[in-house]
Order: structure tokens, then sequence, then C-alpha cells
């Protein structure tokens, strides 16, 4: 998965266009999307659209409600039963995963899904609390299958006027969120999934962030507006020259097994290299 596009899910519309776009994969979304008086609604569309089954070839992830409000529990109960492939929790804690993974455990048996049938991924830094605990996805249940982190919310939650600086990049409390998402996911051995960027009329300013993106690790990148969507594929896919290099460092190394060190190209290459 490239980029990961969030809808409302109370909007068909929205919706519909999205699926004829370039997305890899849906995030139909109950939480900040939907008005308080507009979620029960949104959940039976939601259903009701997962169980027509047009899904035109999209991942399709389900952002539920905040497992300490009033609405998860509905939200889970009326979804699993039509199995999108992912949810996604907010305001993410490790024992939070554990408790929706519990929670997936009894709904998917009772729906007569395989286990694990539906996996989960996390807004995991939206409160200060979290950035303390992310070590603690190291352990979580197998149906785990990325981090993402949340600027916005955190802001909100510590009080800063901006999250970024005059030239567009984070401040130092959000680089760290950033980074420790990053290193969790790696971790834990799951997706690494890079926050969104808000100013959605601003090519330039994604394409930056990007290149920071590609440049630390991250595997994919999520988008709020259908027009963020090209330009986070084409950078999160490989060019012809990324690929005919790895190409070059597998085959040196496979020319040379036993060699720990090598030359490519008149550079230094060793084991990490190929790794990467």
């Amino acid at each position: 998965m490239r980029s990961l596009l969030f809808v409302p899910a109370d909007s068909d519309t929205k919706r519909t266009k999205a699926l004829a776009g370039d997305a890899d994969g849906l995030i139909l979304d109950l939480e900040d999307s939907v008005a308080q008086s507009a979620k029960p609604a949104a959940r039976e569309a939601t259903a009701t659209f997962l169980a027509s089954g047009d899904r035109a070839g999209k991942i399709i992830i389900v952002r539920i409600n905040p497992l300490d409000g009033p609405y998860c529990a509905d939200d889970l109960a009326t979804i699993v039963p039509v199995a999108p492939d992912y949810v996604m929790l907010p305001k993410a804690t490790p024992e939070g995963v554990q408790d929706v993974s519990d929670m997936l455990d009894a709904l998917e048996r009772d729906a007569g899904l395989e286990p694990d049938a539906i996996g989960i991924l996390t807004v995991s830094t939206e409160t200060p609390a979290a950035l303390f605990a992310m070590d603690g996805y190291i352990h979580s249940p197998q149906r785990l299958a990325g981090l993402s982190w949340g600027a916005e919310d955190l802001a909100a939650e510590l009080g800063a006027t901006s999250n970024r600086r005059d030239d567009g990049t984070y401040t130092d409390t959000f680089r760290l969120a950033r980074a420790l998402t990053l290193a969790a996911a790696r971790a834990a051995g799951v997706l690494a999934i890079d926050g969104v960027y808000t100013d959605f009329r601003n090519d330039d300013g994604l394409r930056a962030e990007l290149a920071q993106a590609v440049r630390d690790g991250f595997d994919t990148k999520l988008a709020i507006h259908p027009a963020q969507v090209p330009v986070i594929n084409e950078a999160l896919t490989p060019s012809t020259a990324e690929i005919e290099h790895a190409r070059a460092i597998v085959a040196a190394f496979e020319a040379a097994p036993d060699k720990g060190v090598l030359s490519l190209d008149g550079k230094m290459i060793d084991r990490p290299h190929l790794l990467q």
C-alpha cells in the first residue's frame, strides 16, 4: 500500500469518486469526518456498501471511533460481519489494540469469518501519553498491520499554536512523534504509515514531505484529498533506476556470497546495503 485516502463515511458521492480514483486503499471515516448526530447513519451506510461487494479492487479500511467513547462497540458490531480489510483505531494505545483485537476475535467468530480476517491499523500519537508507550506495539496481536501518526490531535492536546515551522517542516515535538511511529512500526514488523499533509493544494510541499518520508523509510502515506493521491503514488513507487541499482547490489552479493564488503560503481557496499 502506498496511498490511503480518507473518505467521509456518510458521503456516497465522495466514496464513489474515491473508488474510481488511484488510491491503493480507502479509509471510510466514522470518526472525525462525521458529526455525532450522523454517526449511526454513517455506520449503516458503510455496512451497506461493504455488503454490496463493489469495492473496485481497493483495500477498504474503516476508521472506527475511539475505544473509550460511546460509538466504538457499535461500529465494530455493525461492520465486522461485512468484513472490511482493516479497521483503523484512532487515539490508539498498545492496550487499546489488544482490546479491539479481542473484540474482533468474538465478532469474527460470530460472523463465521476466519480468525484474524480483519487487520488493525492505528493512529498512534494523538495524545501526549501515547508517545511514552510506543514500544508496547512490539508485543501487539498478530492482526496489527500498520502504525500511523497524527499531528493535529496531538497539537490540540498539547496546546500548541502550530505543529509546523514557517518553512512548513514539523517542529521538534511532532518530528519526535513521527520518528517514534517509524521506529515502533519497524520493531513490530508492520507498515510504517506517514501522516496527512493538510495543505492539500500545495503539491510542492507534499512532494517535499514525501521525499523525507521515502528517505526515512515510511511505506505508505495518508491522503485527505484525491488530488494528493497521484503525487503520493509516484513518490512511493521505486523508479526504474532504483530498481536496477537494487538488483545490481543483490547480484553482486550473490556472485560473492563469502564477502561482507564489496565495491559497486566505485562505492563500498556491505550487508546493510543488501538488506535495504
